[in-house]
């Protein structure tokens, strides 16, 4: 057995042994009643980015769909692999959730990424600078093409407009747009700093990412 595994079935068992007690009565119920989470978070696949954690949820309150960058494809019904596409679909019109956080972070790989792109690095990896081709736009909104060197100010910018274009992109598809004019969805931006671990929220009234508190 590998040091990984070993530390995981460590882990587990302390986990059965102090942690599962309290959360057996909602696991039990979780299993005869299905799952009604609260809402929809698109995250990134970032390893220190954990919206449970951050928003203090308990299993099967929030559906977490993660990816590079949180990022949210144009709608595009076409032939190809829609994972992103399909669990939004599996979560509005299946789960009827009511609400979507996207949630982006700060130093965020896939932005990095996007950004060297920008300024004329080939794509990262097979399917790395493909995907987040998708988010182009944001970069190009967030400022001018840099010299080589990583600009914080810069970065910070994209990352929150990835947020904003990953919302944009999601009222392109139907029965996301129908539910918003209809008042019965509602859309969310978030931002998460590794470095202090608060969440920033973008407000719809000001257009502008304030602390969540």
């Amino acid at each position: 057995m590998s040091a990984l595994v070993e530390s995981l079935r460590s882990g587990h068992q302390r986990y059965r042994e102090t942690r599962l007690p309290e959360y057996q009565p909602l696991f039990k119920k979780l299993a005869d009643r299905g799952q009604n989470p609260k809402a929809l978070v698109i995250a990134c696949s970032d390893s220190r980015v954990d919206p449970t954690l951050m928003f203090d949820q308990d299993p099967g309150d929030l559906f977490i769909i993660r990816n590079v960058a949180n990022v949210v494809p144009p709608y595009d019904p076409g032939p190809g692999y829609h994972g992103t596409s399909a669990a939004l679909e599996f979560a509005i019109t299946g789960l009827e959730l009511t609400d979507i956080i996207v949630m982006g972070h700060a130093q965020c790989g896939g932005v990095n990424a996007l950004i060297e792109m920008a300024d004329g690095a080939p794509p990262a990896g097979e399917f790395i600078g493909p995907w987040m081709s998708i988010a182009m736009p944001a970069v190009q909104d967030a400022g001018e093409a840099g010299d080589g060197h990583v600009d914080p100010d810069r970065t910070i910018k994209t990352e929150l407009a990835v947020v904003r274009l990953s919302i944009q992109n999601l009222m392109t598809f139907p029965w996301v747009a129908s539910r918003i004019t209809d008042g019965n969805l509602n859309i969310h931006g978030f931002y998460f700093d590794i470095r202090n671990g608060f969440v920033h929220w973008l407000n719809p009234e000001r257009d502008r990412f304030e602390d969540f508190v």
